[in-house]
């Protein structure tokens, strides 16, 4: 789970887009604290501290607290929106957590062993299926993100979920079926059966 952190907002009056063009402008991010039973609550934060979460990585994992003029809240990350063309953040929706909540989050997988995966050292390719899973996890364990282990994998193999390792107490949201997270892919069938043009011609060439 990622370090948390403490942001500061204020409390919105005014909502719409008018308002939300001017907080921009000051540079403050319009975002709704929303949950556990209470009424959405309009805030403004800086958009420089928001911004800075976001690309430190695991922005949407890790459980935050908001200080909103001096009443401490605490979050977690279920939403933002990110301007189009010029790429800055929009809106953000907070989900309020208490402590041992249960909540649902995308959490991103990454791989690892590469080099010890025959399957890849013959050529094969590694075929992500999913690049982020959805847990029903405590919002206190909520992983920065979940491992696959390649190492043995050959052409051919599959990573099911089963075969990911989960935090204690975390199941994914899907429960119907043991889905694929991703597999060692051998070379494309259009380049094999190019391959096997080239052989016809050839041999016809010589015959």
């Amino acid at each position: 789970m990622s370090e948390t952190y403490e942001l500061k907002a204020e409390t919105r009056e005014r909502v719409g887009k008018g308002s939300s063009r001017e907080l921009r402008r000051n540079g403050l991010i319009p975002a709704v604290i929303y949950g556990d039973k209470q009424p959405p609550l309009s805030i403004a934060l800086s958009t420089k501290d928001v911004t800075m979460k976001i690309h430190a990585g695991g922005f949407m994992t890790t459980v935050a607290t908001i200080d909103v003029d001096g009443k401490k809240i605490r979050v977690l990350p279920k939403d933002y929106q990110l301007d189009p063309v010029r790429d800055f953040t929009m809106h953000v929706d907070f989900l309020r957590v208490k402590k041992g909540s249960q909540v649902s989050v995308q959490v991103p997988v990454r791989f690892e062993n590469e080099e010890k995966s025959p399957g890849l050292k013959q050529g094969g390719a590694l075929n992500i299926v999913r690049h982020e899973v959805e847990l029903n996890v405590s919002a206190d364990n909520i992983p920065e993100f979940l491992t696959v282990d390649l190492t043995g994998l050959k052409i051919g193999d599959t990573v099911h979920i089963s075969n990911v390792e989960l935090p204690a107490g975390a199941t994914p949201v899907i429960t119907d079926r043991d889905f694929t997270v991703a597999t060692i892919a051998g070379r494309t069938q259009e380049v094999e059966e190019t391959e096997e043009a080239t052989e016809v011609e050839g041999g016809e060439e010589e015959a």
